[in-house]
């Protein structure tokens, strides 16, 4: 299992856009296969600020979910909206345990 939190930091003057955007990708990205999660959330205290929750069965998955021809749209779309690069971290789980 591969998680990944994507922080994002937009500008004030996009997040309407943003959110637009970033529901249609996340929206076709919890429809594909290798996707268990695909969570949009925002920060309640600083509205510009957003978090991509991500969980894919494995790395490969995740590989392919950055070929999809959504992801590439929102990436397009999006890279001019952002106030400073999004990055993002990748997780383990450690619980709840993984099913055998």
């Amino acid at each position: 299992m591969m998680i990944m939190h994507v922080q994002i930091h937009v500008k004030a003057e996009h997040i309407e856009a943003f959110k637009a955007a970033t529901i249609a990708n996340a929206s076709a990205s919890a429809r594909e296969p290798g996707v268990l999660r695909f969570d949009f959330v925002q920060q309640t205290d600083d509205p510009q600020r957003f978090v991509l929750v991500e969980i894919y069965r494995d790395a490969a998955d995740h590989a392919a979910h950055r070929e999809t021809a959504h992801y590439k749209t929102w990436r397009d779309t999006v890279a001019d909206m952002m106030a400073s690069p999004r990055t993002a971290a990748k997780y383990n789980r450690i619980f709840p345990p993984a099913e055998k």
